[in-house]
């Protein structure tokens, strides 16, 4: 079975290192991590000079990866061998390959440690070398946040980093990201440089340090439209208008898509409290007071025409049914949604 990516960076810390690590999966920033780790902290300075080597996949063969880890330590209790970018070994899907893997999975060198990164992949879950993989050496599956957990995951990277962090500033920072955690990581990482630890994080600083537009994004969109501020909502569109590279259509219309899919919830939940609100919601109860005032503003039925103009405007977007630019697709919609 796959470990915990946070399970395997804590055993790391405690100085233990497996033989054979295989990190696999569409979310490259835990790959990076252990990679990261492993790299700097499984040999001293001095060690790696003739311990460590890395590698990249496009550059290897299986057999010069497996010669190379199947050698002995030169006056250290191991050697590392590190292979980057794993999905692009230059033979990996050739049985022959797969079959060198498997004997070697089999029976790891205890005195190597060798790290595959094998990103936006993995394994097929039947094959006999995943399971040969899964029962001796460690085997990371690093997913994908889906967009609601991302709010979860900013808040306890900063409690790592001993910074405290508003709602409001990790909503801002989410929306404009979305779920790449190497991204937020970094932004996050950068900010934190010019401030002491135990600061807590603001909307402000992220928008100062993360260039984001404090007064036009679509977080102060979306309140826009919620509040039925027409004015302020007409002043954003201007704005993404005036900046379309900053502020792509795509993203902005899921973003209102799931919106006014929860201003719906609430409408279909009416007589639940903030907390059960906002576990249906899957939002901060902080958040909350915001749905509510917008199920006020909008009636059951204009909400679901809301949503068929979001699906509507989505397809224009991408060029179906519609020779419209970007700006004129958004105001258009913002338009439908407040008359």
């Amino acid at each position: 079975m796959a470990q915990l990516p946070e399970i395997v960076l804590q055993e790391l810390a405690d100085n233990k290192f497996a033989p054979l690590y295989f990190l696999q999966g569409e979310e490259a920033f835990y790959i990076d991590q252990i990679t990261d780790y492993v790299e700097e902290h499984a040999l001293t300075p001095t060690e790696r000079s003739f311990n460590q080597t890395v590698v990249y996949g496009k550059d290897v063969s299986m057999n010069q990866i497996l010669e190379t880890a199947r050698r002995f330590p030169m006056m250290a209790m191991r050697q590392v061998l590190i292979v980057k970018e794993a999905q692009d070994i230059t033979d990996f899907n050739r049985k022959s390959a797969q079959d060198q893997l498997l004997s070697y999975v089999s029976k790891p060198v205890p005195s190597t440690v060798l790290v595959f990164a094998y990103k936006h992949k993995t394994l097929d879950g039947r094959s006999a070398l995943k399971k040969a993989i899964e029962k001796n050496a460690i085997l990371v599956e690093s997913k994908k946040l889906y967009d609601n957990k991302i709010p979860a995951w900013v808040k306890q990277y900063c409690r790592r980093k001993d910074y405290k962090i508003k709602e409001k500033a990790v909503a801002l920072l989410s929306d404009h990201i979305g779920n790449d955690l190497t991204r937020i990581a970094n932004e996050l990482d950068k900010m934190m440089l010019n401030y002491d630890s135990d600061t807590e994080i603001t909307e402000v600083m992220i928008a100062k340090h993360v260039g984001i537009s404090r007064e036009y994004n679509v977080f102060e969109l979306q309140s826009a439209l919620g509040k039925k501020e027409i004015f302020k909502a007409n002043q954003i569109i201007h704005y993404f208008q005036s900046n379309p590279r900053n502020n792509p259509i795509i993203p902005i219309i899921s973003m209102l898509f799931a919106y006014f899919t929860k201003v719906m919830l609430v409408h279909n939940n009416r007589g639940a409290g903030k907390q059960e609100l906002a576990r249906l919601l899957g939002v901060n109860p902080y958040f909350v007071t915001e749905y509510m005032l917008a199920s006020q503003n909008y009636t059951p039925a204009k909400t679901r025409k809301i949503i068929e103009h979001l699906h509507q405007a989505d397809l224009q977007s991408k060029g179906i049914d519609s020779v419209a630019s970007e700006g004129e697709i958004l105001r258009e919609l913002v338009f439908k949604i407040m008359h």
